[in-house]
């Protein structure tokens, strides 16, 4: 019994390899994307998801290195996600009021975790 099951096994391995049911790698994140997650496991995940459409408070982030590119005409996703931290105010998700993000959240990070920061948010495709 114990042999048929190991030549089922070697029979099938090859097409499990070329299956797409095989889960691909997560993508492994630089140095500076996993600093990034980091700061927003630190400030942002409180009230912002990044699987799906889970709403914590704020809008979830999944897939905002898409759509940040097609929120404002004109306006790259980069500079966008930075103009949405750097000034909160400036845009608001439809379906959110405004002020739920904190003012002064450029303020709490360092330049540094801002770059950071916005490399890992540009990772959520």
């Amino acid at each position: 019994m114990r042999l048929r099951f190991l030549v089922t096994l070697l029979l099938l391995a090859p097409l499990a390899a070329c299956s797409n049911l095989v889960p691909s790698a997560t993508p492994t994140l630089t140095a500076l994307e996993s600093q990034g997650r980091a700061v927003f496991e630190s400030y942002c995940s409180r009230c912002h998801g990044t699987s799906g459409e889970t709403v914590i408070v704020g809008p979830s982030l999944a897939g905002i290195a898409t759509r940040g590119s097609a929120r404002i005409e004109e306006m790259d996703a980069a500079t966008y996600i930075r103009n949405s931290i750097e000034n909160p105010s400036a845009y608001t998700v439809e379906g959110f009021p405004g002020g739920l993000m904190p003012p002064d959240m450029e303020e709490q990070l360092t330049g540094e975790d801002l770059d950071a920061l916005l490399a890992y948010l540009l990772t959520l495709e």
